[in-house]
C-alpha cells in the first residue's frame, strides 16, 4: 500500500513525531511512505503551484493518510493550520475524499483531544475514511509496552484499508451564511476607569462582519481604545520548535522581525485584551494560530495573569464546541480571567449590540474589582500536568519554567501538605474500627458542614 504522511512539524524529519513515522515504515516494510514536510516547507507550497499540486497529487493517489503533527497550543502549528486552509481554498478536497485516514500526534497530552477532534472534523469535511487517532507522549517509543501498543495501532490502520472497512463521520457538516450585521450607535459610552484595552483582530477586507462588530465594540468606550490588525505585526515565521526559549525565554527569532517586542510591550501591559477573529473550517484563522503558537516564547509560565480576555468571533461558534472549548481554556491557563463571548451568528443586530455593550461594561468592571473566575477541571488539570512535567523531565530543557513556577507557588503537591497528611493518615488507621468508622458515618451528613458555620455565623 502507500501511505502519504502530511508531517506537521517544524523540524521536518527529525522531529520526535516522525520517529514514530519511521518506527512504523520498519514495523511494515511491505507498504511504501511518502513524506511531505508541510509545516517546515509551508512558504514554498503556498507560493508555488507545483510544490502544492504534488502534494494533493500524492494524497490522490494514495490509500492512506497520515496526518501526523506535534501539539503546538491544543492544536496543530499554524503552518500545518494554514496548508488545511489552503486546501479548501484551492478547491483541491476530492483527492481526499474515502481515503482511509489516522491522525497521529506527540505531545506531553496537554489538550490532545481537542487536536485530534480538530482533524477528525477536517476529515469528516474532506470526506476522507477518519479510523482513529493515536496520541503518543513524545517519549513513549522508549517503552516496549508503548511500542506494541502503536504497532497494533499501525497494523489495524492498513488491515482496515486492506478490508475496506467501515467507518462513520462523527462531526456534522458545518451550515454556515453570514449574516447582514447593521449596527447602530452605541447608546451609552463606557469609561475605561484608567485600564489599558488592547483589542488583536484578523480581519481582512473580506471580513466585513467582523470589521463591523469590532467597531461596534470599539464605539463603546469614551475615547479610542487600541485595535492592532495581527497581519500589521511583523512577525517572519512560525514557532520553529528549537526550544531555544526553553533556557531563559529567549527566542530564536529576537531581533529578526517584531512579535517579540510587540507582544512585550503591548499584550503584557493591557489590563483587559479582547481576541476577535474570523472562523475558518474548525478554528480561527492559521494567522491567529501563528500568533498564539510564536507567544511560546514564555514557554509553559503563565503570562496574562490577572488580565480580563474576552473573544468576539464572526462565524457560527455554536456549532464548533471544540474551539470554544480551546478559546475557554486559554485565559485561565494564564492565569487571566475569561469574561465572555459574541458572536454574530445569530443575525440579530440589535441583539448583537446589546452583548457587544455588555462584554464592554463586563471587561471593565471585573478589571476593576480585579475577579477571577473559579477554576474548573480544565485549568486545574492542566496546569498539574505542566506542574508535574516541569518539575520533572522538562526541568532541564525548561529553566525558565522551572524558576518561574518555584517563584509563583506552582509546585503545589500533596506531599507537600504535611499536617494534612498526618490527620489523613491518623484517619485512614482510625477508621479501619469498625464501632469507631459506624460512629463516624453516622455523624457524616453533620460533619461535612461544620466547618462553614463560623463563616456563616460571621456573614
Amino acid at each position: 500500500m502507500n501511505i502519504v504522511v502530511l508531517n506537521g512539524s517544524p523540524k521536518g524529519e527529525i522531529s520526535v513525531t516522525m520517529q514514530y513515522v519511521e518506527f512504523i515504515r520498519r514495523k511494515f516494510p511491505q507498504h511504501t511512505f511518502t513524506i511531505h514536510n508541510i509545516a517546515q516547507k509551508m512558504n514554498k507550497i503556498e507560493k508555488d503551484k507545483d510544490a502544492f499540486d504534488e502534494i494533493i497529487s500524492s494524497v490522490k493517489n494514495a490509500d492512506g493518510v497520515i496526518w501526523a503533527f506535534p501539539l503546538y497550543y491544543m492544536l496543530c502549528h499554524g503552518n500545518y493550520k494554514r496548508f488545511i486552509e489552503i486546501i479548501f481554498e484551492r478547491k483541491a478536497g476530492a483527492a481526499f475524499k474515502d481515503k482511509y485516514a489516522v491522525a497521529l500526534t506527540t505531545s506531553i497530552k496537554f489538550f490532545d483531544h481537542t487536536a485530534h477532534a480538530y482533524i477528525h472534523g477536517i476529515c469528516d469535511d474532506l470526506n476522507m475514511k477518519f479510523f482513529g487517532g493515536y496520541s503518543a507522549v513524545s517519549n513513549d517509543l522508549m517503552k516496549e509496552e508503548e511500542r506494541e501498543r502503536f504497532t497494533f495501532f499501525a497494523g489495524d490502520f492498513f488491515r482496515a484499508i486492506t478490508e475496506k472497512e467501515q467507518t462513520f463521520r462523527k462531526y456534522p457538516p458545518i451550515v454556515w451564511t453570514s449574516p447582514a450585521y447593521s449596527p447602530k450607535p452605541a447608546a451609552k459610552k463606557i469609561g475605561t476607569k484608567g485600564k489599558k484595552i488592547l483589542l488583536l483582530t484578523d480581519e481582512k477586507d473580506k471580513d466585513y462582519n467582523l470589521r463591523k462588530v469590532t467597531g461596534h465594540f470599539t464605539d463603546c468606550f469614551e475615547g479610542e481604545i487600541e485595535t492592532v490588525n495581527l497581519h500589521d505585526i511583523n512577525i517572519s515565521g512560525g514557532c520553529q520548535g528549537c526550544m531555544k526559549c526553553g533556557h531563559d525565554n529567549h527566542c530564536a527569532y529576537e531581533g529578526k522581525d517584531g512579535y517579540i517586542e510587540f507582544f512585550n510591550s503591548k499584550v503584557k501591559t493591557a489590563d483587559i485584551l479582547i481576541f476577535a477573529g474570523t472562523i475558518k473550517d474548525r478554528y480561527l484563522s492559521s494567522r491567529w494560530k501563528t500568533f498564539l503558537d510564536r507567544s511560546f516564547f514564555n514557554t509553559h509560565i503563565p503570562v496574562l495573569k490577572d488580565k480580563q480576555i474576552g473573544f468576539i468571533i464572526s462565524g457560527p461558534l455554536s456549532q464548533l464546541p471544540n474551539l470554544r472549548t480551546m478559546l475557554e481554556a486559554y485565559p485561565p491557563m494564564e492565569l487571566g480571567n475569561n469574561a465572555g463571548f459574541v458572536t454574530d451568528e445569530s443575525g440579530d443586530s440589535a441583539g448583537i449590540d446589546a452583548q457587544l455593550e455588555s462584554l464592554a461594561v463586563r471587561l471593565v468592571r471585573y478589571a476593576d474589582s480585579g475577579y477571577i473566575s473559579p477554576y474548573d477541571y480544565m485549568t486545574i488539570g492542566g496546569r498539574k500536568l505542566f506542574r508535574d512535567e516541569v518539575w520533572s523531565d522538562l526541568k532541564p530543557i525548561f529553566q525558565a519554567d522551572y524558576k518561574m513556577y518555584k517563584k509563583l507557588g506552582l509546585f503545589d503537591f500533596p506531599h507537600k501538605h504535611h499536617i494534612r497528611r498526618i490527620i489523613n493518615t491518623l484517619l485512614y488507621y482510625l477508621l479501619k474500627i469498625k464501632p469507631l468508622r459506624k460512629k463516624f458515618q453516622g455523624y457524616m451528613k453533620e460533619g461535612m458542614i461544620m466547618q462553614f458555620k463560623s463563616v456563616l455565623k460571621k456573614a
